[in-house]
């Protein structure tokens, strides 16, 4: 291990924090709120991919595209990247520059922090904490000893409270609007591989207490077609309360995805939120082409990271869907610059930007 000072002591030195926080004040009904996305982040978080067990000849070309995202996100907040040993850290010391703080005190398996890191809450008084949402491998797909203790680790690391949520899930399958209002694939929750034993009405409960929240849209999903079982974040995302983006495919595809796209288009479209607006569904076109042949490739516009100033997206070579996508970002997120990277290695394996990130909200 590095001799840097740990924790709260770190991101102190690092960022000029405040004082480690208290357990984040409850609401009435007992939980503190997650945020949107969309609220003023303290960082982003990350993971340097490490293991050759899980990416084998390609792992390179993805800690090139990690190293990318995290140069990228690191010009507008800082970022703290995790990496698993002295080694795997003076890799992505090298690839990431002085711009990003690694840091080798919380190992994980693998680069989703998303689906790993803890989930912020706070209540609007300056209280801040953080649950954990019993990462276990995506159904136990995956190796995940150290992954499934990244969530309290940053905690701790944070001096933060924190709390395990009564499900099992992770940070890509749960979408909030940050108002009561949350959304999910039931294939990707309502799983034995998860939550054996639980029907929907009992996870719907612990997701919406997890998450301070009073009302859940669920959308069916796909099983057992890619690691995640189908999270949501690749295809349906919240822009603001009452607003949601959709991402749809060229009008000849028929696959299981496009069909699921489809779904979720028109479940979300007659849907209500938990202040009983009717939800505005904005469209937006998948590329027509892309450059990889990868089946498991995710051709996501809307697995974009929002960050302090920015929406940080993908681009896949497609100059028509591309610029189309750039231009409903835009339009979306007034006031923040839309930067697309092409990350196609990473997109490869199964995920994308909003997968290899987890934002730290400010209290």
């Amino acid at each position: 291990m590095s001799h840097l000072p740990t924790g709260r002591r770190l991101l102190d030195a690092l960022f000029g924090t405040s004082p480690a926080a208290e357990p984040a004040a409850r609401r009435a009904d007992g939980a503190a709120r997650v945020p949107a996305d969309d609220v003023p982040h303290a960082r982003t978080w990350m993971s340097w991919p490490s293991r050759r067990s899980i990416w084998g000849r390609r792992l390179g070309g993805v800690q090139q595209d990690i190293a990318l995202i995290a140069r990228t996100v690191a010009a507008y907040e800082p970022v703290v990247l995790c990496a698993p040993d002295d080694y795997a850290a003076a890799q992505a010391r090298a690839a990431c520059g002085p711009g990003v703080t690694v840091i080798d005190s919380i190992p994980t398996d693998d680069l989703w922090m998303r689906d790993t890191c803890a989930v912020f809450r706070r209540d609007g008084h300056g209280g801040l904490d953080a649950v954990g949402l019993n990462f276990n491998g995506w159904g136990r797909k995956q190796s995940h000893g150290d992954d499934a203790e990244v969530a309290p680790h940053v905690a701790e690391f944070t001096g933060l409270g924190f709390h395990w949520a009564g499900f099992v899930g992770e940070g890509g399958s749960v979408e909030t609007d940050g108002d009561g209002t949350v959304m999910a694939t039931e294939s990707s929750l309502v799983n034995r591989n998860r939550n054996r034993g639980s029907g929907r009405p009992e996870i719907e409960e612990a997701v919406l207490r997890a998450y301070g929240a009073e009302k859940m849209i669920w959308v069916p999903g796909v099983r057992g077609r890619d690691i995640t079982d189908n999270h949501i974040d690749v295809t349906s995302r919240f822009v603001r309360p009452g607003v949601v983006m959709v991402q749809l495919p060229p009008d000849d595809r028929n696959d299981v995805w496009a069909r699921d796209a489809r779904e979720q288009f028109a479940i979300l479209s007659a849907a209500t939120d938990a202040r009983g607006r009717r939800l505005r569904v904005i469209r937006v076109d998948g590329p027509d082409t892309v450059r990889s042949r990868s089946s498991a490739f995710v051709d996501s516009y809307l697995n974009f990271h929002l960050v302090n100033g920015a929406v940080i997206t993908a681009q896949f070579g497609d100059s028509v869907k591309d610029g189309a996508a750039r231009r409903a970002l835009a339009e979306a997120f007034p006031g923040r610059e839309v930067v697309q990277l092409d990350v196609d290695r990473l997109m490869e394996g199964g995920g994308g930007i909003h997968c290899s990130t987890m934002q730290q909200p400010h209290p």
